[in-house]
């Protein structure tokens, strides 16, 4: 379905029976990042899945402003209100990891519980803002300059997704597929407006989450496990399972452990 927040378009698909669970991407995938789980998670959740804004069947405006990640934010609060739901939990992936953990900072009472995905806080040092500001700002001018078929041949070739090529071709297609259909303003505001250099940093704020908190990362992912180590020794009520033999995207590399890791957090009351 397409619901409309303050003018911009979102598509949301809404499935399954149970405890409301908001679904959030990563950058450059959609909806459709969870759509491999919908049968078995939709038994005991109701799945409310977005296209986050610039991705996907979901509008690209051209302000960068609609990016910024707070915004967002707010804009899934708003999809939340049209459907009808106060209290959800949480799983975001990535990029959509951060837009969770900040849904979660800034509406604390609508998160039952929170799953983060390979993903952070945000940046801690001035420094490391800035220069990830300026490298993001480089890239989405790539994005405009060469197209998205150029900028997936390289996003495809960083060595956070080198044990995705391991992955059976017929699976590097589809996801290379569902890549090329996002627009190349839509990819580059995101970067700009909703990149870790944009973002506030919330490491000084993660003692205030109440909610549990699971944080899910591949052994092959170093800089994630390390973050994630990071977190732990900070959140209240987390707990951290790092997935033997994957990398960054845990959800695609092993699917079937990682689902069952996550209907068993929800499920645990």
């Amino acid at each position: 379905m397409d619901v409309d927040i303050k003018g911009i378009r979102y598509h949301v698909d809404v499935c399954g029976e149970g405890f409301p669970c908001l679904l959030l991407h990563g950058f450059t995938g959609d909806a459709s990042t969870w759509a491999p789980f919908f049968d078995d998670w939709g038994k005991h959740a109701k799945l409310i899945v977005p296209d986050i804004i610039g991705h996907g069947r979901t509008d690209s405006p051209e302000g960068v402003e609609h990016y910024q990640i707070e915004a967002a934010a707010h804009d899934l609060v708003g999809i939340l209100d049209f459907l009808g739901f106060y209290q959800v939990d949480l799983l975001g992936y990535s990029m959509g990891g951060r837009l969770a953990l900040t849904f979660a900072l800034l509406f604390p009472n609508r998160v039952r519980k929170l799953i983060l995905e390979s993903s952070s806080p945000g940046l801690k040092s001035d420094y490391e803002r800035g220069h990830r500001r300026k490298k993001d700002a480089e890239l989405a001018t790539f994005i405009k300059e060469q197209g998205i078929k150029s900028f997936v041949d390289y996003w495809e070739d960083i060595p956070l997704f080198k044990t995705m090529r391991q992955l059976p071709a017929s699976i590097q297609n589809r996801i290379r597929a569902q890549r090329l259909k996002n627009s190349t303003q839509g990819l580059a505001n995101s970067l700009i407006g909703m990149g870790t250099g944009s973002q506030p940093s919330w490491w000084n704020h993660l003692n205030q989450l109440n909610c549990d908190v699971l944080l899910l990362t591949g052994s092959k992912d170093q800089k994630f496990c390390s973050i994630a180590e990071s977190m732990l020794n900070i959140l209240k009520k987390g707990t951290w399972i790092s997935i033997e033999n994957t990398g960054h995207a845990v959800h695609v590399e092993y699917p079937e452990k990682f689902g069952t890791i996550v209907s068993g957090f929800l499920l645990n009351a």
